[in-house]
């Protein structure tokens, strides 16, 4: 393919229009910008979930599809419900959300529908290929998935957005983990958020390094809904994900990654969204200041925790249900969410570790401490 000869310079090239490069390029102040994102919002639509304060709720509430008080974990011997009076469990719509700040950008800012090609990194930017087009970025912030290892430990999971036949019973709890289902190839539980009493999203997911054929979820998801007599009357949409759970290869690390590229999920949740809706709203007050730099999502403790859970989880995948329980049962409502945000502190920590089993946690905490990962 030959090089067009004319090249557009540009000051700040975002690629990507996800969750976080639409929340850098809704951020900056009279800056010129440009995002090239080839989806559109609709292709894009999922969940995207995440414990929310009340400013939170007000900021979001255009794409909010369901928001719970109260949510739980439950297996074959327990149930651990919480309630909290200060977070909500929220789950946006992407393709709303994603509109919503498509709309909302600034007259400096523009999108082009079109993916990035031919990327040539020089200093903070670089030069591409775009929509026929070659370009010049003074600086480039890359929001493109990062490379999967073929055996790192992964998130995946099928869901289903259904409407239902008949009224479901306790519509008003989110359920985060039904660990009730087969557990044989990896662990798996049924994730469920009613967004009324006729109408859920229900997802089979799975922690594993192999990724299983879609039909296996599909048939998890059917029967998880025959065994509590939930009726679908009609199949509104399916989505399909696949997180990583370990340290990746950014998509292309000569360039400033963000974003779930630049190492903002939560490796032993695969949560997202709030991290990226804080390191995003850091980066544009540090660009509007005249600084350039991605600050770092999460400290080098939390990053150190997370990866010697995820190293207990791979040693002893047989006790990973046990380890999500006993978490849940460790913290109440406020602590539990502020853990799964990554934004526990010290008494977060100290709960959770003594409640873990001791020589497991042991093990993989020396075992990441001379794995120089």
């Amino acid at each position: 393919m030959s090089i067009p000869a004319k090249i557009i310079e540009l000051d700040i090239a975002i690629i990507g229009g996800g969750s976080s490069g639409m929340a850098l390029a809704t951020r900056l102040n009279g800056l010129s910008a440009t995002v090239f994102e080839p989806k559109t919002a609709a292709e894009r639509d999922c969940c995207w979930a995440f414990w929310a304060h009340p400013p939170q709720l007000k900021e979001f509430s255009q794409s909010i599809q369901g928001s719970w008080d109260r949510w739980r974990i439950i297996d074959h011997n327990d149930e651990i419900i919480h309630h909290s009076n200060q977070y909500r469990y929220t789950c946006l719509s992407a393709k709303k959300h994603l509109e919503h700040c498509e709309t909302n950008l600034k007259k400096s800012t523009s999108l082009v529908r079109s993916p990035v090609e031919n990327l040539v990194p020089k200093g903070n930017g670089g030069q591409f290929n775009a929509n026929g087009q070659r370009y010049s970025a003074k600086t480039i912030y890359d929001s493109r998935p990062p490379t999967m290892g073929e055996n790192s430990l992964r998130q995946h999971f099928l869901g289903w957005e259904i409407s239902l036949k008949e009224p479901m019973e306790n519509a008003d709890i989110a359920t985060l983990m039904d660990f009730r289902v087969d557990q044989s190839r990896g662990l798996h539980f049924i994730y469920v958020l009613p967004y009324s009493d006729r109408h859920l999203l229900v997802e089979s997911t799975m922690i594993s390094t192999h990724l299983e054929d879609k039909g296996w979820y599909r048939n998890a998801i059917t029967g998880w809904l025959a065994e509590h007599n939930i009726q679908v009357k009609s199949q509104l949409r399916e989505e399909y994900g696949v997180i990583s759970m370990a340290t990746e290869q950014p998509y292309n690390p000569e360039v400033n990654n963000i974003g779930a590229n630049g190492g903002a999920v939560r490796l032993s949740s695969g949560y997202a969204f709030s991290t990226i809706q804080r390191q995003m709203a850091e980066l544009a007050q540090s660009i509007n200041a005249g600084q350039r730099n991605v600050p770092k999502p999460f400290s080098r403790l939390l990053m150190f925790m997370d990866k010697v859970f995820n190293r207990a989880l791979n040693a002893q995948p047989d006790q990973g249900v046990s380890f999500f329980m006993a978490t849940a049962k460790a913290l109440n409502a406020e602590q539990f969410s502020l853990f799964m945000l990554g934004d526990a502190g010290f008494l977060e920590w100290a709960k959770v570790m003594q409640a873990m089993p001791k020589w497991p946690f042991i093990k993989s905490a020396l075992s990441q401490i001379f794995s120089h990962d």
